[in-house]
């Protein structure tokens, strides 16, 4: 009986921790099938008055995120 409990105690102690995602990269942040970071375009949240023509229209639907800002996301997102 007191080999189990110690087989128990260590492998309770061994496990890591679970990371937690951050919310705010969850919601805003999706990762493609081969890991990159896809995010939608800044910009067009308000103020589209003051914004030409052909901003608003290269500025739509989403865009890949360059390496070095993915590498700062993916670290909020341990998980995918």
């Amino acid at each position: 009986m007191l080999e189990t409990l110690q087989k128990a105690s260590t492998k309770e102690t061994s496990k890591m921790p679970k990371l937690k995602t951050k919310s705010g990269a969850k919601k805003r942040f999706k990762l493609t099938g081969r890991g990159k970071v896809r995010a939608q375009q800044a910009g067009k949240q308000h103020g589209m008055i003051k914004r030409t023509n052909k901003f608003i229209r290269n500025a739509r639907g989403s865009t890949i995120l360059k390496a070095q800002d993915a590498k700062v996301v993916k670290r909020f997102m341990p998980y995918g």
